[in-house]
């Protein structure tokens, strides 16, 4: 029982850094309008994050060494809670950028160490449930934390969103406190490993599906409030993030059963679904009952595939849990970071329908590296398969 009470507390942390990550998505004409900058420019929010992230979660977890992840996880909240606080209280752009490159700098670490500490919190055996429940704070934030702030600006302001994430943060820091016990590292990560990890071209290939798949969500993700503010009322807005996190909620819970026996299907799958989803919202476009069901579809995409890639990972790096985990949290991040930026300088340009043509391609292309990474594996067995009948005849 104490063992998954960590893990719930590690879900908590996860909920709260999930939360604070995306509240800008709900709240991006809001902080625009009274910031004095366009949407693709309050789009920076998202973006800044990413690249503190991606820098911080290699570079954080080697210069820590052997320093207890416990310790480390209470460090890492902390620094999230002031960046909630700066963020509650910015009046300009930069200020708001200051308080986004903190939370950044503390993510970075935290999922590096998030996803490579689930397996040792549990019995190997339970490995796969113990990620599932700590991703099911991603879900919950999607569902309740990112929702709820929407809420809370509708009839406040979005100061006061960030001031309550930053009370959710306080819980998260409690919770850890009390629950995760000391997880002292065997030995320090070295640069050696991520060169290592690097050389599989396996490994290379499966970063670069990682990139585009979560690229194409955040490239469109991103503003989505733009677009349905087109149709939908704020509060109704409110309404469709809960549905889109709810749904994904589900998603990931039931994928948890499947996807370690299922990996390559269950990404196909709910890659599929996200390709259909955004298609929906743009062929779809002006019907609420076609851009609901859009939100609904792709709430079950994206509520999955957290879950399918860091499952993925584990199996690929297995030997090298900690830089795979990195590594991990660092392509994801460059993709937030490039595919919301990217995205805000083609919705500033070209509009809304541009930037989902450019996600529609990118989640494609996640296919077909995927299919790549299939027919690898395929090749890889059936070398295998070879050299054992070879030694059988001799």
């Amino acid at each position: 029982m104490r063992q998954w009470l960590s893990v719930i507390a590690v879900a908590v942390s996860a909920f709260a850094f999930v939360t604070a990550e995306f509240l800008p998505v709900g709240l991006l004409p809001q902080i625009a309008h009274d910031l004095d900058v366009s949407t693709g420019v309050a789009g920076l929010m998202v973006t800044t994050p990413g690249v503190m992230a991606a820098i911080f979660a290699p570079t954080l977890i080697v210069g820590a060494g052997r320093m207890d992840r416990r310790t480390i996880f209470l460090l890492l909240t902390s620094v999230l809670l002031i960046s909630n606080l700066v963020c509650a209280v910015a009046t300009n752009l930069p200020v708001m950028l200051a308080g986004r490159a903190l939370l950044g700098a503390a993510l970075g670490g935290f999922w590096t160490l998030a996803t490579a500490a689930a397996p040792r919190l549990v019995q190997a055996k339970d490995a796969a449930k113990a990620t599932a429940t700590i991703l099911t704070g991603v879900t919950c934030a999607t569902v309740i934390g990112v929702p709820l702030g929407t809420f809370i600006a509708s009839f406040a302001s979005w100061r006061l969103s960030f001031a309550a994430t930053g009370g959710l943060v306080t819980l998260a820091l409690v919770a850890q406190a009390l629950l995760v016990p000391s997880l002292p590292s065997a030995s320090a990560l070295r640069i050696a490993d991520f060169k290592t990890l690097l050389g599989r071209s396996h490994m290379r290939l499966s970063m670069l599906m990682i990139a585009l798949v979560f690229g194409a969500h955040f490239s469109t993700y991103t503003y989505i409030a733009p677009l349905l503010e087109q149709d939908f009322s704020l509060s109704t807005i409110t309404l469709l993030l809960f549905g889109f996190g709810l749904v994904g909620f589900f998603s990931n819970a039931l994928m948890s059963m499947v996807v370690s026996d299922h990996r390559k299907k269950s990404i196909a799958a709910m890659v599929l679904l996200l390709v259909g989803a955004m298609s929906s919202m743009l062929l779809l476009e002006h019907s609420t009952i076609g851009e609901t069901a859009g939100m609904l579809l792709w709430g079950i995409a994206f509520g999955a595939l957290p879950l399918c890639f860091s499952v993925w990972i584990q199996r690929t790096t297995a030997d090298l849990a900690e830089a795979g985990s990195a590594m991990f949290v660092s392509i994801i991040q460059v993709a937030i970071a490039l595919g919301s930026a990217v995205g805000g300088a083609i919705v500033d340009r070209a509009g809304v329908h541009a930037d989902f043509m450019f996600g529609l391609a990118l989640a494609l292309l996640g296919l077909v590296m995927l299919q790549r990474l299939a027919a690898m594996e395929g090749s890889a067995s059936a070398a295998s398969f070879k050299r054992m009948g070879d030694i059988s005849i001799d």
